[in-house]
């Protein structure tokens, strides 16, 4: 792009954030400085316009607190203490220890830790995979979030990319189902609004009254957890009222014996004391949604977070074809539009793992760290991640990193809570001073994001470390010396049919390309059936859902536990709350749900003194009958407390959570905090469903805080 009269240079730019809007960006750089970053309107989904958390990011690139240059760690691992170092010391420090725990221990006791930090191709959570496949270190299964949702997906209507998000202007009754758009997906919540505004009916399912419940025409609040109830006792009242889309069902879909079957076990009386929904309710959630078409949900990822989530996921899956909603331009099912022609085996290059290689799931890193393995985990590369926050049982974690003989290097901007605890911090650079190529989770466009500004300090981005540890650990294969260019080129198949007509250079010539569907106000992806599964058919029994440990994208690793993975059952059925169980006679009476903020993104930003402002002191949401029965008042210091932590809080007050739940925000920082973080209270137990854990399975007491 050419230089306007003002010498203000404008280059492509992409959000590398954790978060389903993906916006297209454009930076604006003038004399080597980037001085705005906007939207870029080439994208019609994001438009020109950036959420609260972006629209200061060139502001954000030069926080005087960004790490910038290597670092040695001088005092006791969290103190916080550290000394530059030079480049050269810190590979070769790295060097000298990975040989020698390789030597002395294998391979395997070196664990990688990459996440969502950054979603890039070239930068991303999986950048590093090949490096460590290469050096036969530990295979990193991440399960923390989508593994359930996507697994869901896959099983009953397939990698498709569901309904196009700009359509939802033409939906007439429109469910939000575990989503809080106002507040995580702000780009989606003008087409809901459009369509609101043109008659449409907006119900949001959620336990917890969020931003977008209170704009909401109608918010149903189940109890945590139950959710698959509430979807199956929909489905039984589709079916005895003769509601069903029977055409549709008979040409297009697969086992509806078998799912009215399941569904008859929650009829609305009986998910009435379930859910805590009234049964007249759940009847008349249920007919609307079948006679107002074009009807659509939008299913969030909160709901995963059970051990009945996965199967909810498969249930909720199923409602849009026993409508016929999919008939419809607007009509049917968005959850995450992720699979677009991404050649994400080629850089992580899975052909390079042995089959006997261990392999551990993030998600109980904490255990991975203190208890007894064998190998033991000696040493840890942490890189977009921030584990120390958003890993659950997060004080267990805190033991792990403790440990001196673990030798820990951290890829950070920031001097995080994780970082804390490293003994080599490596500085990384930001999204203005890398290239990059983004997908989405919640779209249908591919953005480019160019380097606009130079990086300060020694930063590098996570494409130039992996290079530059390659060449330390003296492997030779061209793979891990390919440029960014280069890679850039490679990262998509172009040859696809979903970029029929596009390029690498047409992406550089427009920053955003859309994938190859129909316009928004005539696509309907599977008017008649065209479901890509092995039937070929929205699959209320699962073809596949007997198979051991079946995770899919986005954040899977190539090899799965399979000894600590279940079979699926193959249809949706319901598996209450383990540690939740609907008791409150226990010591830990309350249900904790630890939502995503409004003003942070996971715990990125919760140091920037302006966002913690905007987003506030850590709030701990109670329900009135809750607070009286404990003396709790607004605005009293409280403490959240289980076997495994404490957080600390300010009381609120408010309807807004439902009896028996607290609700606290997630991503505030511990070394930030008046205690620890949520997942100090979170268990590691995963579910049988792929994995996922169950954050929102967590039970706790609240107390006034006297400590």
């Amino acid at each position: 792009m050419s230089l306007d009269n003002s010498n203000i240079e404008t280059v492509f730019g992409a959000c590398p954030h954790d978060c389903p809007d993906g916006c297209a960006m454009l930076f604006d750089v003038k004399d080597g400085e980037l001085i705005k970053v906007r939207g870029n309107p080439a994208n019609t989904y994001t438009t020109d316009r950036l959420c609260a958390k972006l629209n200061d990011y060139h502001a954000h690139h030069y926080n005087p607190d960004r790490l910038l240059y290597p670092m040695r760690r001088i005092g006791p691992k969290g103190s916080g203490e550290f000394e530059r170092i030079s480049w050269d010391d810190a590979l070769s420090t790295i060097r000298e220890r990975w040989q020698s725990i390789i030597s002395e221990f294998g391979a395997e006791a070196i664990l990688p830790y990459g996440y969502a930090g950054n979603l890039g191709l070239l930068n991303g959570p999986g950048c590093g995979d090949a490096l460590f496949n290469k050096l036969g270190a530990t295979t990193a299964e991440k399960t923390f979030c989508v593994s359930s949702s996507i697994t869901a997906q896959i099983m009953t209507i397939g990698p498709t990319l569901g309904t196009d998000p700009e359509s939802f202007v033409h939906a007439k009754f429109i469910i939000v189902w575990g989503a809080n758009p106002v507040s995580t997906h702000s780009h989606l919540w003008p087409f809901i609004l459009k369509a609101q505004r043109g008659g449409a009916k907006v119900v949001v399912i959620d336990p917890f009254r969020t931003r977008t419940a209170a704009r909401a025409d109608w918010h149903i609040a189940p109890r945590p957890g139950t959710d698959i109830v509430l979807a199956l006792s929909m489905i039984h009242t589709l079916i005895s009222d003769n509601l069903v889309d029977h055409n549709y069902v008979r040409d297009y879909c697969s086992g509806f014996e078998e799912l009215a079957e399941s569904a008859a076990n929650y009829p609305a009386n009986k998910a009435q004391e379930i859910t805590g929904i009234a049964a007249q309710d759940i009847r008349q959630l249920a007919q609307e949604y079948a006679q107002t078409q074009p009807s659509v949900i939008r299913v969030g990822v909160g709901l995963e977070r059970h051990q009945s989530g996965g199967q909810a996921m498969r249930a909720i899956d199923c409602l849009p074809a026993l409508v016929g909603a999919w008939r419809h331009v607007g009509g049917g099912l968005l959850h995450m539009p992720i699979f677009v022609p991404t050649r994400q085996e080629q850089s992580s290059r899975p052909e390079w793992i042995d089959p006997d290689t261990r392999v551990l799931n993030l998600v109980q890193i904490g255990k991975h760290l203190t208890e007894e393995l064998d190998p033991p985990v000696k040493a840890l590369f942490v890189w977009n991640a921030n584990p120390l926050v958003h890993a659950p049982d997060s004080n267990k974690v805190q033991q792990g990193f403790e440990r001196e003989d673990l030798f820990t290097v951290v890829s950070e901007q920031f001097m995080t809570d994780t970082a804390r605890y490293a003994d080599i911090v490596l500085p990384a650079t930001m999204a203005a001073e890398q290239n990059d190529i983004l997908t989405s989770w919640g779209h249908f466009y591919i953005n480019l994001n160019q380097k606009a500004i130079e990086p300060p300090g020694e930063t590098v981005a996570n494409s130039e470390l992996f290079r530059r540890l390659a060449r330390t650990m003296n492997l030779d294969d061209p793979h891990f010396y390919r440029s960014d260019l280069e890679m850039l080129r490679n990262s998509l198949d172009w040859d696809s049919p979903m970029l029929d007509g596009e390029s690498f250079e047409s992406l550089q010539e427009r920053g955003t390309i859309r994938v190859k569907v129909p316009p928004a106000d005539e696509y309907a992806p599977h008017a008649e059936g065209n479901f890509p599964t092995p039937t070929g058919k929205c699959e209320f029994v699962s073809s596949i859902g007997a198979e051991s440990g079946f995770v899919v994208p986005p954040f899977r690793q190539m090899r799965m536990d399979k000894q600590n993975s279940a079979p699926i059952n193959p249809v949706p059925i319901y598996e209450p709350n383990i540690e939740c169980n609907g008791s409150d006679d226990g010591a830990y009476p309350l249900q904790f749900l630890s939502p995503k903020s409004h003003g942070f993104l996971n715990s990125e930003y919760a140091n920037e003194a302006h966002k913690l402002k905007v987003q506030g002191e850590q709030a701990v949401l109670i329900n009135p009958v809750d607070a009286a029965k404990r003396g709790i008042e607004t605005g009293d210091e409280v403490k959240v407390f289980n076997d495994r932590g404490t957080l600390v809080g300010d009381a609120l007050v408010s309807d807004k959570a439902l009896a028996g739940t607290i609700v606290a925000s997630f991503g505030y920082w511990t070394s930030l905090s008046r205690g620890t973080g949520v997942n100090g209270l979170t268990s590691s137990e995963r579910q049988g469903f792929a994995g996922t854990p169950c954050f929102y399975d967590t039970a706790v007491e609240v107390l006034p805080n006297q400590d």
